[in-house]
């Protein structure tokens, strides 16, 4: 692959870490694509061994990302409804307000949820801040396995220059 085709592939990755945080972009599926590309691209052994690393590494972070703040969440008692009610205020809000629209609409989502289930404030509270941890452990997990890929990819970079 070209100089300019790996800057390009380069590019694609860091935009899809960026989008593992920002939610406007595909962030683990844009870096499975671009590492993918140039594995088809390269088409040495090397690439083929690093896109089946890549490939168990996201898929397991995937199923580890839904997995465990799903867990942690049935600990705390805090059920589907309030969580799917999170989302769709969470929605509602990213087109309200961009971007920290999402975060704000999910914790008043979650919270209203609760409240109307619970009807105590205090138990409210704590399983807003229960669904805002596991969100964001949720995302560290999936920035983790992007970074990790990442790092496949630099190494089977260099082991093919």
């Amino acid at each position: 692959m070209s100089t300019g085709g790996i800057v390009l592939v380069g590019l694609a990755i860091a935009i899809g870490l960026v989008g593992v945080i920002v939610p406007l972009l595909p962030g683990t599926l844009l870096i499975y694509a671009a590492i993918a590309v140039w594995a088809v691209v390269e088409g040495s052994l090397v690439s083929w061994v690093v896109l089946g690393v890549v490939t168990a590494v996201l898929g397991a972070t995937l199923l580890i990302k839904y997995l465990l703040p799903a867990r942690r969440m049935r600990a705390g008692e805090v059920g589907t409804w309030t969580l799917g009610a999170g989302a769709v205020l969470g929605i509602i809000g990213f087109f309200v307000v961009p971007v920290i629209g999402l975060l704000f609409g999910f914790v008043l989502g979650v919270y209203l949820a609760e409240l109307a289930a619970r009807r105590d404030q205090r138990r409210a509270w704590a399983a807003t801040v229960l669904a805002l941890k596991a969100a964001a452990l949720s995302v560290g997990v999936e920035l983790s396995g992007g970074l990790i890929a990442t790092g496949v990819w630099v190494a089977g970079l260099l082991l093919t220059q």
